[in-house]
């Protein structure tokens, strides 16, 4: 009793310093993004987050308030299957941001508040792998404050692709909870629960990457325990299936759906385009890096993109090798991630729906921190500083000359960038040598900040940024007052001059992306990463909503089975045509049917068509065209078409809808087939002698009862996994697995005395 009575206080301290490391890692995160906002206040409001995500979060948003859940809107045409989008669908956490958005006027404000809690979230999940490993708190803080700083995932995961960053953050915690319950020391829901967050996102990225974390994770566990590791990997891959099981209605719909797409069926291609050779990996540690590989800037990137942190190379020097050979097998696991990830930076360039390997050096810096940072936190020392610092240097150096040979032109910033990082490392090992362990980590952390401020602050204007509003008030306020109604903008953002990229100009006037979900306005246009492709080639749309100049004459003209023009098939009730590419078009005769219409404030930029006949869209459900049948509408949702049809000698009903996979066509009940017309619109053939039969086309998510029955299955796994956890627990109550199966070394660590 009086060893358990004595170790009760060293735990209790041990608790409390975890605590209060973990504190510290998300006050740096904080800070970091404090001095990100000094540099450039729109950095975390950028590219995708302001063009796709944030306009997808205030549509949901209010959709939820109003009792509604918009799996499908069809007036939104080609972006309007959220199932195939990343709407997180099926992500708690992602629901709540939706339900929250509209009553955030600044959009930009909110984008950066969420990225910053998902950047501690992140942030914490490195700092519990790294002590899951064994490492000291202090380094596995380093490690965690780090991480949301590396190059890539500060210049495009938190700046851009919201769904990358959420999705990874999720998954780092999924690593460190499956570490915990491979060992013992926790139990299969964090692990379910993480995984499944990781995968709901509804981003493809972080569910292969978890996938491969697992991989290395039972590797690791095999190799530490032999045998004995069988029955809790056995364990830890049914959490994993469970987990799976349960996500697989967020991707299944656009599996289903993969035909009619433009990612298509799976295929593996290799080109160089943002595929990162592994020698610019050595520029990992040195802030002005700019790598050299193919990306929408040319060759040399202006962007830090493989930058992961200044200590990284450097802090190799200052680790005990000898002792940290005794333990490799606890490191495997680690260093099987980050060579699985290094590799798949190389290529190939496309995997299915993987495409742009650059995307996984987020993955890379992550394997390199935990595995630096749990050598620093174990085998970490100051013995012989000396050689240790001319080592260093011989590192600082190489990475110089790495850097300078990707981009030889900004040499004076590439030698001062090494200048400074000889100088942290100077103050870091004289920290620990004369003020302990903390001391040094909190120059390593406290460094990171002012490194983060100016390497944004060298990119400020952000040169992905498309400068929509960020105030939704003031946006509305400027936007012409249309009436309701659906909306079809003809235009090419890629005419839009960067002078004009504001209310008072283009932005007054035009919408990309889901810029019009923003203004709570019903546009045709929208932003899709995964759109129709057949319905893309006849209206020539691309995924920014961007259309060719033939788009006009397509959309006027007579679609050859029905006669009727596109227009009038997709029930469109309005035409906007940027002067920018249609300059001659309001001085010519409008299109029979329609007019053009005045726009006070707005003639710099834009035409309006409207109707002669005022809207169509609410006049007769979504029938566009009833070729010998007579249709009238009984009922609309966004999901189902209800109308009452009679033909006497057979006929064809061609609804106002996108022929998703998912559709169901019934004839007073009884099911019967349906077909598209050009390839896109759905259309039913009606039976000769047919009267007043009632006609209900409905569409569900394709494979949604597969993925019901699935997420069922995965819920009932774990719980029995749980189950089964809590029963181990009562009958053995003896202590876990250790970090590295005999106790930690008792070796040196950075800080201690000799």
């Amino acid at each position: 009793m009086a060893e358990s009575t004595d170790s009760e206080p060293r735990e209790r301290s041990a608790r409390r310093e975890k605590i209060r490391w973990g504190v510290v890692t998300a006050i740096g995160v904080a800070l970091g993004y404090l001095a990100v906002l000094l540099a450039n206040p729109r950095h975390f409001f950028t590219d995708d987050t302001e063009s796709q995500y944030t306009g997808l979060w205030v549509m949901f948003g209010r959709a939820f308030r109003d009792g509604h859940f918009p799996l499908l809107a069809p007036e939104q045409w080609m972006s309007g299957n959220y199932t195939n989008e990343e709407a997180g669908l099926f992500n708690p956490p992602q629901l709540l941001i939706d339900l929250i958005a509209p009553s955030v006027p600044n959009l930009a404000v909110y984008a950066t508040i969420v990225k910053l809690v998902f950047a501690i979230i992140a942030a914490l999940g490195v700092y519990r792998v790294c002590l899951a490993y064994g490492s000291r708190p202090e380094w596995a803080a380093a490690a965690g404050v780090a991480f949301p700083f590396s190059g890539f995932f500060l210049f495009f995961d938190s700046a851009s692709w919201a769904t990358a960053m959420t999705g990874t953050a999720w998954m780092i915690h999924a690593w460190a909870s499956s570490v915990r319950y491979a060992r013992g020391q926790s139990g299969p829901i964090p692990v379910f629960v993480f995984l499944y967050l990781a995968i709901s996102v509804q981003y493809v990225f972080p569910a292969v990457e978890a996938a491969l974390m697992l991989v290395a994770v039972a590797v690791g566990e095999l190799v530490v325990r032999g045998k004995a590791a069988w029955l809790p990997l056995a364990k830890l891959t049914a959490a994993a299936v469970c987990a799976g099981l349960a996500g697989l209605l967020t991707f299944l719909p656009s599996m289903l759906s993969a035909k009619v797409s433009w990612r298509g069926t799976a295929q593996i291609n290799n080109d160089q385009f943002l595929t990162v050779p592994w020698s610019e990996s050595l520029n990992a540690s040195l802030p002005s890096t700019l790598p050299a590989f193919s990306s929408w800037w040319g060759y040399v990137q202006p962007l830090p993109m493989v930058y992961i942190a200044w200590f990284l190379i450097p802090a190799l020097a200052f680790i005990d090798w000898k002792a940290a050979r005794e333990h490799w097998k606890q490191l495997v696991s680690i260093a099987l991630f980050a060579i699985m990830m290094l590799m798949w930076t190389a290529g190939p360039g496309t995997i299915g729906p993987l495409r742009w390997p650059a995307r996984v050096l987020p993955m890379l810096a992550l394997g390199l921190l935990v595995l630096v940072c749990v050598l620093l936190g174990r085998f970490g020392t100051v013995r012989d500083w000396r050689n240790r610092a001319i080592a260093a240097g011989v590192l600082i150096l190489l990475l110089w000359v790495r850097t300078f040979s990707a981009d030889p032109h900004d040499v004076v910033w590439h030698v001062l960038s090494a200048v400074v990082v000889a100088v942290l490392v100077a103050g870091v090992v004289y920290l620990g040598r004369t003020k302990g362990t903390a001391a040094a980590v909190l120059l390593t952390i406290g460094a990171m900040v002012p490194i983060a401020y100016f390497q944004v602050l060298a990119a400020n204007p952000n040169i992905m940024s498309w400068d929509l509003p960020a105030n939704r008030q003031e946006a509305r306020a400027a936007f012409p007052k249309f009436d309701t109604g659906t909306t079809l903008q003809l235009s090419d953002r890629g005419l839009v001059q960067p002078a004009e990229k504001s209310l008072q100009g283009a932005y007054g006037s035009l919408a990309w992306g889901n810029y019009a979900k923003d203004l709570e306005l019903d546009y045709v246009n929208g932003y899709t990463p995964n759109g129709h492709f057949y319905f893309g080639e006849m209206l020539c749309m691309r995924w920014d909503g961007s259309v060719c100049p033939d788009a006009y004459r397509r959309m006027f003209a007579p679609e050859p089975s029905t006669g009727r023009t596109l227009v009038d098939l997709m029930l469109i009730d309005r035409v906007v045509l940027q002067k920018a590419m249609f300059p001659d078009a309001g001085n010519q005769p409008a299109p029979a049917g329609w007019h053009f219409v005045d726009v006070p404030g707005h003639e710099k930029y834009i035409w309006v068509l409207e109707r002669d006949n005022g809207l169509i869209s609410t006049v007769n459900g979504r029938i566009g065209d009833a070729h010998n049948v007579t249709a009238t509408s009984l009922g609309e949702t966004d999901e189902t078409s209800r109308v009452r049809v009679s033909s006497e000698s057979g006929g064809r009903l061609t609804l106002a809808r996108l022929g998703w996979p998912g559709y169901r066509v019934t004839l007073n009940g009884k099911t019967i087939p349906f077909t598209t017309v050009a390839n896109s619109f759905v259309a039913v053939d009606i039976p000769a002698g047919t009267s007043n039969a009632e006609l209900e086309v409905s569409w569900r998510p394709p494979g949604w009862k597969i993925g019901l029955a699935s997420a069922a299955a995965g819920l009932a796994g774990v719980g029995v996994l749980q189950w089964l956890w809590i029963r181990s627990r009562r009958r053995d109550e003896g202590a876990p697995v250790t970090a590295d199966g005999n106790g930690s070394p008792d070796r040196e660590l950075v800080g201690t005395a000799s």
